[in-house]
């Protein structure tokens, strides 16, 4: 199932997306919260008829670096032995459509495509076993960098976890096993031209690896994202480019830069 978070009339609520062609995409209304049991409302609006807005409001957003061996390398670093991991904030999440403001503390943005991984239920000391029970979906993510504040600064709180550096969305796809997800085709276009692309089969770390190494010092709550890394091909952004992610049985997150006012 993908389940979309969006806005309509003032109003915001969850719904279950349906259809295949993307002019004819409807959004069934769900009553509550897909994080506990839910139903349908049989309410069905068009998906033209609405604003998307990021599939979830993470309270926190882990990422882990240099999960993909050829983007370590072409960045110089070296292959992590273990999952590094560090945080975006909440206020740097933006959804699908919305604009990416360029920082004016940097001149070399940079995107950088992800599978995110949605977590379902509060967890703690995850179990490998356990990892599949604690996953509520996959979304596409967008990890926006200030590539020379990353390289000039030891911490990279502000190169990477500024406003708006976080696009998540289109959705969330509840319907992927682990397996399924991490052998995934993930790509990104910059203006429709092909930048990043490669496989989720080609993480260093696995999604259960990166679960079980964050859940040993940290809860998740319901609605947590985790990052999960991107493969080579990173590159800068400039004022007016759109950007696309795109993953092989999710969908296609689209945001365009814009200087910041």
């Amino acid at each position: 199932m993908r389940i979309a978070r969006f806005s309509i009339d003032g109003n915001v609520a969850f719904g279950a997306v349906e259809g295949d062609r993307p002019d004819e995409l409807v959004l069934d209304i769900i009553k509550g919260i897909p994080f506990t049991d839910f139903e349908l409302s049989g309410t069905k609006v068009p998906l033209s008829k609405v604003r998307l807005l990021p599939p979830v409001l993470p309270n926190k957003v882990v990422a882990f670096g240099r999960n993909y061996a050829e983007h370590a390398r072409e960045l110089g670093h070296a292959v992590p032995d273990a999952p590094f991991a560090f945080f975006k904030p909440s206020t740097a999440v933006i959804g699908p459509g919305d604009e990416i403001q360029y920082p004016s503390f940097t001149e070399d943005l940079h995107h950088e495509a992800e599978l995110a991984v949605v977590i379902g239920r509060l967890c703690r000391e995850v179990p490998r076993e356990r990892v599949k029970d604690v996953v509520f979906g996959f979304t596409c993510a967008n990890d926006i960098t200030a590539r020379d504040v990353q390289k000039r600064e030891k911490q990279w709180a502000r190169a990477k976890g500024f406003d708006t550096s976080c696009p998540l969305g289109p959705w969330v796809e509840t319907g992927l096993d682990l397996g399924t997800a991490s052998d995934l085709t993930i790509q990104l276009t910059v203006n429709g031209e092909q930048r990043q692309l490669g496989r989720t089969s080609e993480m260093i770390h696995s999604i259960e690896d990166l679960i079980v190494n964050i859940s040993e010092a940290m809860t998740l709550l319901p609605g947590d994202v985790v990052l999960t890394g991107t493969p080579a091909g990173v590159g800068p952004l400039h004022v007016g480019d759109e950007v696309a992610v795109t993953i092989e049985g999710i969908g296609t997150l689209t945001n365009k830069v814009v200087k910041r006012g």
